[in-house]
């Protein structure tokens, strides 16, 4: 599931993550695909600003689930 993709996370499990395949940041918030990550409870507004605005953009399913 992470292979290939990017991801951001806590820093305890970036090693997990990138041992699995993911290339893995140090951002606030990051957009892959269908995938939305954060690193913290610290950066909880931004994450949950992305995904209402990932729900209300103009995608449609198929892109939303793709």
């Amino acid at each position: 599931m992470v292979e290939g993709r990017t991801w951001t996370s806590f820093p305890s499990i970036r090693t997990d993550l990138r041992d699995t395949g993911a290339d893995v940041v140090d951002q606030d918030v990051v957009v892959d695909g269908n995938s939305i990550t954060s690193r913290s409870p610290d950066d909880l507004t931004v994450f949950c600003d992305t995904i209402v605005a990932s729900f209300t953009s103009n995608s449609t399913q198929e892109e939303v689930m793709a």
